[in-house]
């Protein structure tokens, strides 16, 4: 219920059957879930937002309950079990003293081998509960990479320092690799590399083993199978190959056993590297603040990788998040009112909800190549797993200069002929800007291109990305529409100038700012 505190006249309130008008300070609870190929773990997080003109900012934030950290759990098909995940779950609310009904918002992040398992819907189905409040996210190979590049502290470190900083992630089934300067990931790329590509049990039997476990044994004249022993020395021989696949992979090669061993393209960049960090969690035995062994590669792997970095690269530096880069810290989460000069068709396009927002660098010089607004937009659907066009997109468009005829008609088609891929599944056109041209980009896709797709085009905004959106509808008194942001992003990246957080935040779609 809400409350006044009498001393500084604020409401302050923890309600779910709240809205945000009309009130200068809200708390909320948040939970982060992230559930991978080899470990699985939860973090919860009380945050307090305080109004600020026409949005909220974070102004304290809480992480009161950082879960036990589970190997994932399988069934004997190669599944992940999702009852005994369930009854992990279940026990981290008991024990933070949470609960479910009283979240209201977060995120659900499925990364690595867990996102192509078989039955990784009914990992979802777990929170069914809360779908109106969590955001899932499935981290495909390039945005886990980023992600860990964030969440690691890498992409700050490389601000901090001012040099160039490579993260490589190391979880269970991949490795995933990003180079960082000035603050943003400038290449990456993944490889299945990982500690439990094959598993024992007490007996030294393999119980587990991946496609690619498989096929670094076949390079070694092995046949793996499940039962079989799988002695120190064998282990041994196979990890020293991935390691050296993995720091082929990191030299900007393309590594291969039995077929392309890259999950993306080659490391483009070639220049030095200053520093290297590690995270995921081979990372806890690279930096020995892990000893114990769980029956898979990890302790191994950690021992070669270090022996091949350490000679080619002097500075080896400790990550600001090890195993907990992809969700740790707090939520944030704003509310902005867009500007009225907005572009809407048609106008039941709206709301619209959790609407992935890219950033690219898009080229808006004087004269606007169209070619080099499409290839900005193409790489930025890549590099955050959106070129599949499965969800719409919303691109921001930080508008700069005249609002001449042909600098909007270069703009607007090169944005067309980027968005091909959502376009063609029948999603909206969603722009959003941070000056007063929304109307005009909207009006010159609909009335002179005369696109087919329905289009959003709003501006008087601040995003980046990692941002989700929920566009409301038009408010009759202003002309203007809600846009309710949460953030994918991460605190170690506060070097940036900015405060990020790690995990979404997802407000009630009828929110509004008076």
């Amino acid at each position: 219920m809400p409350y006044e505190d009498t001393a500084t006249g604020r409401v302050y309130f923890s309600n779910v059957g709240r809205t945000l008008e009309g009130e200068d300070e809200i708390i909320i609870l948040s939970v982060g879930v992230d559930i991978g190929s080899s470990t699985s773990h939860l973090v919860f997080s009380r945050i307090v937002l305080e109004r600020m003109d026409s949005r909220y900012v974070v102004t304290q934030r809480e992480t009161f309950y950082q879960s036990d950290i589970l190997l994932t759990p399988y069934n004997d098909k190669e599944e992940i079990d999702a009852e005994k995940l369930g009854a992990f779950i279940n026990q981290q609310y008991k024990d933070a003293n949470v609960d479910p009904a009283e979240i209201d918002t977060g995120a659900l992040i499925l990364t690595g081998v867990a996102v192509r398992r078989r039955n990784a819907r009914k990992i979802g189905e777990l929170f069914a509960a809360q779908a109106g409040k969590l955001v899932a996210v499935s981290a495909g190979d390039n945005l886990e990479t980023v992600m860990a590049a964030f969440g690691s502290g890498a992409a700050a470190r490389s601000v901090r320092d001012n040099s160039t900083v490579m993260n490589v992630d190391i979880g269970g089934g991949t490795s995933k690799i990003s180079v960082c300067a000035d603050g943003k990931v400038i290449a990456l790329t993944a490889i299945d590399v990982g500690a439990r590509l094959i598993c024992v049990d007490a007996n030294g039997k393999i119980n587990r083993i991946e496609e690619a476990g498989r096929r670094f044994g076949a390079a070694l004249g092995l046949n793996l199978k499940l039962g079989d022993a799988f002695p120190p020395e064998t282990a041994r021989k196979v990890v020293v190959l991935m390691a050296d696949r993995l720091f082929d992979a990191m030299k900007g090669g393309s590594p291969s056993e039995g077929g392309n061993l890259l999950r993306l393209d080659p490391l483009a960049y070639r220049g030095k590297v200053d520093e290297v960090t590690f995270s995921g969690g081979v990372s806890e035995f690279i930096y020995g603040r892990e000893k114990k062994s769980f029956g898979d590669l990890g302790p191994m792997l950690a021992e070669e990788i270090r022996k091949r970095v350490e000679p080619w690269c002097s500075r080896i530096e400790t990550p600001d998040q090890g195993i907990r880069a992809t969700v740790v810290g707090a939520s944030q989460y704003t509310t902005q009112v867009s500007g009225s000069t907005i572009f809407i068709a048609p106008l039941e396009t709206v709301p619209l909800r959790n609407i992935p927002v890219i950033a690219p660098n898009l080229p808006l010089e004087e004269t606007i190549d169209t070619k080099a607004v499409a290839a900005a937009v193409s790489t930025a659907l890549k590099q955050l797993d959106l070129a599949k066009g499965d969800s719409p997109v919303a691109i921001f468009v930080p508008w700069k200069g005249s609002a001449t005829f042909q600098r909007l008609d270069a703009f607007c088609r090169g944005a067309v002929e980027g968005l091909k891929p959502v376009l063609d599944r029948g999603h909206p056109i969603v722009l959003a800007g941070d000056g007063d041209v929304g109307g005009l980009l909207g009006i010159h896709l609909r009335e002179e291109m005369k696109v087919p797709s329905a289009v959003v085009s709003i501006d008087g905004l601040e995003l980046k990305d990692f941002d989700f959106i929920d566009i409301g509808g038009m408010m009759e008194s202003s002309g203007a529409v809600a846009v309710v942001i949460k953030s994918l992003v991460f605190p170690t990246t506060a070097g940036l100038g900015k405060d990020w957080s790690a995990e979404q935040v997802v407000q009630d779609q009828n929110a509004t700012v008076s």
